[in-house]
């Protein structure tokens, strides 16, 4: 008797499962033929797909865009893209980049120019950490952000010790010419920083520490003043507990991602809880910042009480805002519902889902599976919600580790904002976006010129709407 196994990458670590196949066994008089048939259906094109409308991101990036090497000793990843001015700026863990024929040495952060040709800038900060992808606690360094519109400077969270020889730790300031640490912001985080947002001249940061610049008082969570990173006594959130039910995994309190609103009065957090606030919150909470102090919304999705696979108990790993800010968008891990063995899916785990923004308890306005496939990060246009992960399928919520009647999307998929539908190819057969899986795309960042996708090159994954381009991809307008 033969059994195949298979094995499903996760970021917090590899999820086994033996999977019985069809066995058939052959006789003749000479020998015994062994043959397994595997249970996936035949590929086929699914149903419900829409041709992608005039303005979406195109599918195919430009073919000179600064990326990782393919192949590297370890897994290497570019955990967030950020733009300010003319420049990008590109954060994670890696040791070197690539452009063109050129190889440039590079510390887990480095710069290019946003348009063509996407020139390497030569600033190169020595930022030393802890190596780390997204299958571990923290890359070495995990977000970026300016303050107060300027570009002059950059603040960075992650796991290090130090930036061009200057001892700090977890959170720092650099200058954005020289690389240097500017000293007058305090830079101690008991733990990493995950997220760090820029707004109304404050620094919000967020993570896995318990104190933060001398503030015990804020944990996981905080208001810092970009000039000396005290905390600024704007938040005091109270962020505590985390997912408890039979056969969990150990998970810890912690806030993993946040965005800004596009009016800039709130932003929407992810993250390991159970109480923000004061209030009852499961996996995200909208926070508002538009009066004297930070409090949270009464925005609520009770369908985020679920509980997903007991592997995956945090599992709302990114959202993103609409243009209009009257939706919020998210890709989920999970696998499935703890309380559920078997499709069709229900509930809220390894799913895109859109919700209301509207500030009371909410439901989702739609849902597309992956089936059991894990969504890392979101972002969205007028024309598009995108999502991007380690998926193979798209609407497929009858089917797990199988196509079935779904369609191929591997690596990304954008949607039809008003009803999650897939845009597929012009042949109606798969999506309309594809990209080599690797661990997955772990951010999106839509801007004027078009969508940012930042990911990884585990197990040498390189294509990008079928151009080599490892853990940068850019899809214009």
């Amino acid at each position: 008797m033969l059994i195949a196994a298979i094995t499903r990458d996760r970021r917090h670590g590899l999820l086994e499962r033996s999977v019985w196949r069809y066995l058939a066994l052959l006789s003749s008089a000479a020998a015994v033929v062994v043959v397994v048939a595997f249970a996936a259906s035949p590929a086929q094109a699914g149903t419900g797909g829409e041709p992608p409308p005039a303005g979406v991101a195109k599918a195919t990036p430009p073919a000179n865009l600064p990326h990782l090497p393919a192949n590297t000793p370890q897994t290497e990843q570019i955990r967030q893209l950020v733009q300010c001015g003319g420049t990008m700026y590109a954060v994670g863990t890696f040791s070197t980049i690539r452009r063109g024929s050129t190889t440039y040495t590079r510390h887990n952060v480095f710069s290019f120019k946003a348009t063509a040709p996407y020139t390497v800038t030569s600033w190169a900060p020595n930022v030393v950490g802890t190596y780390g992808t997204t299958s571990n606690p923290s890359n070495t360094v995990n977000t970026i952000a300016f303050a107060r519109g300027s570009c002059a400077n950059a603040y960075i969270g992650g796991h290090f010790s130090s930036v061009n020889g200057t001892a700090v730790k977890n959170i720092a300031e650099i200058s954005t010419t020289t690389g240097n640490v500017v000293k007058a912001f305090a830079s101690n985080a008991s733990g990493a920083v995950q997220t760090l947002v820029g707004t109304h001249g404050r620094l919000i940061a967020g993570g896995n520490f318990t104190s933060i610049n001398g503030d015990a008082a804020d944990p996981y969570m905080v208001s810092l003043s970009p000039t000396t990173g005290k905390s600024d006594g704007y938040l005091h959130l109270h962020i505590s507990g985390n997912y408890q039910y039979p056969g969990v995994k150990a998970n810890t309190t912690h806030v993993y991602a946040a965005r800004r609103s596009h009016s800039g009065s709130q932003i929407l957090v992810e993250g390991d809880f159970t109480s923000v606030g004061g209030q009852a919150r499961q996996q995200a909470f909208i926070l508002s910042i538009a009066g004297t102090t930070g409090v949270v919304t009464g925005w609520n999705a009770p369908e985020f009480n679920t509980n997903c696979a007991t592997s995956e108990p945090f599992y709302v790993q990114d959202g993103a805002w609409s243009p209009d800010d009257s939706t919020v968008y998210f890709g989920t891990t999970g696998y499935h519902p703890a309380n559920q063995s078997s499709p069709p899916w229900t509930g809220p785990c390894d799913a895109a889902l859109a919700f209301p923004s509207t500030p009371t308890a909410v439901s989702a306005l739609w849902t597309n599976y992956t089936g059991c496939d894990s969504l890392y990060s979101a972002a969205a246009d007028s024309k598009a919600a995108y999502f991007g992960g380690h998926e193979r399928f798209s609407m497929n919520p009858d089917f797990c580790d199988q196509q079935g009647d779904s369609y191929s999307a591997p690596g990304m998929e954008g949607l039809d904002p008003a009803n999650g539908a897939l845009y597929v190819n012009s042949a109606g057969t798969a999506g309309y976006y594809s990209r080599d899986r690797g661990l997955g795309a772990d951010y999106m960042l839509t801007t004027s010129a078009g969508l940012w996708i930042a990911s990884d090159n585990l197990d040498q994954s390189q294509k990008c709407g079928g151009v080599s381009t490892s853990g940068i991809c850019f899809l214009p307008y």
